[in-house]
């Protein structure tokens, strides 16, 4: 189906630096279309299903917000405020929040100058008369290998008529400052005067099914495996997390489906005549399961092209008509997963790389979340600080690999000579779980060197610079006066405990704030004041065993260890 125009041209062919036909759009159009109608285009360039449309472009948004300040003073204050400053520090989050309020007024406020109007209705009715469709939110800042910021503009679905489209047009405008996007910009420290808005208005797809697909697995970094949640009705009830969907795992090279498991479906999203749409309850859909294999494989085939014309995992959104037709209505990148090393190394050379993950060590398989990373970010900057490194935003450092704590292993080749092998404890190894034996097999068969480049930036060399943390005196304590350092020990647990309740009276914005100060500020203080006491033992169990000595005592203390009296 392609949008209806008359002869001589496309439905914009007056306006061709407002409106552009989604077809003629591609990835290097990021600051004409942004992120997500760039990546439409691209979907159809490729041949794959995408519902026809028009974009308006980002140079609608600057034209109709870059009026002079007296007509906007709320969005330019707001600009001026966020532009990142070198050295400068994180914004405060409720006063962040304040300002994307002001921006958002500002924009809703204004009006929308008299020839993006003309632009808009007349592509709009290129389409047909009242033709449903999709308006959705595009972003320079948005859907990129980087940077997602998936949900946090706008969409407005099943739009029908001119005042509505330009109505929805100025919602997502203004979605540009949601409380979210903002914070998630600054951030990265990308500045909000250099941040675009398009809008691709496509044409409704009267879904009977709808959802998401990732083309890796986002769980187990998965290459291969078409992970897709699937519900009835239109695909906001699976985006917004309103629904339990079936949820299937697809390999997608032969299309066998090797897993599936049914939700319950309680609520399906429909289109309304004329206009909108509502939520409904849906107790008897958890009957059946929303996709047959043939369809599940037919998806995970689409996502495949997808991935493989994009170059990279690619997170999907998708619908089914009443005539079984299978539509791309979004396609971005996926940010999190874990990386795929190149086969060829930066010295040249050659061979797979053993990536070690330490937080598998410790039992957790699955990715860190954003929260904990964000966590991570803050205490490393503690430590960082009591190192005296100059740490100017603890809120930002270069991301964990894939959300997981990893050291990077390459093999050792004549080029790196002067390094020297690593080699690992063996003991560590097998004590590593049910992966430490086959990483210890694996380690054997290669000698492998730690590649300091991958690895770089993941922790600050604290050794050289930092400052006395009174360690030795707790060990001297601890070894002539055991008493007066559990003593000591008992004082610190208190005063942390208190440290940890917030004020009472403390809403959510002071309660982060807290529990960000706690992070940044008390929790690296445990390593002085109580690791050199177990520390210690740990010695004091050693010098026995050299004292003892043979395999008698080893066995002895591991049972002394394991007893869960001691």
């Amino acid at each position: 189906m392609q949008p209806h125009a008359e002869p001589g041209g496309s439905p914009a062919a007056d306006t061709p630096g407002l409106v552009r036909d989604l077809s003629s759009l591609d990835t290097g159009m990021l600051d004409l279309a942004g992120g997500k109608a760039a990546n439409l285009g691209e979907l159809m360039s490729a041949g794959l299903p995408v519902p026809d449309g028009f974009c308006l472009t980002t140079e609608a948004y600057r034209r109709a917000t870059g009026a002079p300040a007296s007509l906007l003073p709320g969005l330019a204050y707001v600009q001026a405020a966020l532009k990142p400053e070198p050295g400068a520090g994180p914004v405060d989050p409720s006063a962040l929040a304040d300002l994307a309020a002001g921006a958002r007024s500002a924009i809703l406020a204004a009006p929308i100058p008299a020839d993006i109007a003309a632009a808009v209705e007349q592509a709009y009715r290129g389409l047909g008369h009242d033709v449903p469709v999709a308006v959705r939110s595009s972003a320079t800042a948005e859907d990129l290998p980087f940077a997602s910021f998936a949900g946090q503009q706008d969409t407005y679905l099943n739009v029908v008529g001119v005042a509505p489209v330009l109505e929805a047009v100025r919602k997502c405008w203004a979605s540009l400052w949601t409380d979210r996007a903002t914070t998630y910009r600054a951030g990265l420290g990308i500045d909000p005067a250099g941040v675009a808005l398009a809008v691709a208005v496509q044409r409704m797809v009267e879904a009977e099914t709808a959802g998401v697909m990732f083309t890796a697995n986002p769980l187990t970094g998965r290459r291969g495996h078409a992970v897709i949640d699937a519900s009835p009705g239109l695909g906001e009830a699976v985006v917004s997390g309103a629904v339990n969907p079936d949820h299937y795992v697809v390999d997608a090279l032969t299309g066998r489906v090797l897993e599936r498991k049914p939700g319950d479906k309680k609520v399906v999203v429909r289109a309304v005549p004329g206009g909108g749409t509502r939520t409904l309850e849906a107790p008897d859909a958890a009957a059946g399961e929303c996709l047959d294999d043939a369809q599940a494989a037919a998806l995970a085939r689409l996502g495949r092209q997808a991935e493989q014309y994009f170059g990279a995992p690619q997170d999907i959104e998708w619908a089914i008509d009443g005539s079984g037709t299978l539509w791309l209505t979004q396609s971005r990148p996926i940010t999190t997963l874990y990386p795929v090393p190149q086969r060829a190394g930066a010295q040249g050379g050659t061979g797979t790389r053993v990536y070690l993950c330490f937080s598998l060590a410790q039992g957790l398989t699955r990715p860190i979340t954003p929260m904990g990373r964000a966590a991570f970010r803050l205490i490393a900057s503690s430590v960082a600080q009591a190192a005296r490194f100059h740490v100017p935003d603890p809120r930002r450092d270069r991301p964990l690999r894939g959300g997981r704590p990893a050291a990077v292993l390459r093999p050792h080749h004549p080029a790196a000579e002067h390094r020297g092998p690593v080699d690992p404890s063996p003991r560590v190894r097998r004590h590593g779980g049910p992966l430490g034996r086959p990483v210890e097999a694996a380690l054997r068969r290669a000698r492998v060197l730690r590649d300091t480049q991958d690895a770089a930036g993941a922790a600050p060399p604290c050794c050289p610079r930092r400052r006395p943390a009174r360690a030795p005196e707790s060990l001297l304590r601890g070894m002539f006066r055991p008493a007066a350092a559990l003593r000591r020990l008992d004082r610190f647990t208190r005063d942390f405990e208190a440290a940890l309740e917030a004020p009472p009276a403390a809403g959510p914005a002071a309660r982060l704030e807290h529990a960000e100060m706690l992070l940044r500020t008390r929790l690296f203080t445990i390593v002085p004041a109580i690791l050199p006491l177990p520390a210690l033992g740990f010695a004091m169990l050693a010098v026995a065993g050299k004292v003892l000595g043979g395999a008698r005592w080893t066995n002895s203390s591991r049972c002394f260890a394991a007893c869960p009296t001691t």
